[in-house]
């Protein structure tokens, strides 16, 4: 293996960061801080920066494409401790996923893809037709 093989089993270990955090705290701008530290930590300790920078552009994907579906599943009556236990066990199983060669990459881009589609397919709120249903 070489290089391309290390920042891709970082990148996609940084997913498995970002998702585990956004599982936590479902807000994605609060759980890009604790998912990118532990990311370029993780990075630094086993290579150079080249797997830290993997690492922290994998836990924004991760961070930013799972906040969407924990913040729906939240809004529709899921616990906060059951979902973090579920999106734990689904981190678990993409950071298994990342020492497959080239998975890192694809995982980077199929997560936040499946964040900005669930966020697109979310209702809009009105304010006129909340106002109108308590008459």
């Amino acid at each position: 293996m070489g290089t391309w093989y290390l920042i891709g089993l970082f990148v996609g270990l940084g997913v498995a960061f970002g998702a585990v955090a956004a599982g936590i705290v479902p807000r994605a701008l609060v759980a890009l801080v604790p998912a990118v530290a532990v990311a370029v930590a993780a990075g630094l300790l086993v290579e150079h920066w080249g797997e830290a920078v993997g690492g922290a552009v994998g836990a924004i994907a991760g961070a930013l494409g799972a906040a969407p579906v924990v913040a729906g599943a939240l809004r529709r009556g899921g616990t906060r401790g059951g979902l973090a236990v579920y999106v734990a066990l689904g981190g678990l199983m993409v950071a298994g996923l990342a020492f497959v060669p080239v998975v890192g990459y694809l995982e980077a881009i199929a997560l936040p893809a499946l964040g900005l589609r669930l966020r697109s397919r979310a209702p809009e709120r009105h304010a006129g037709l909340r106002t109108l249903a308590r008459d």
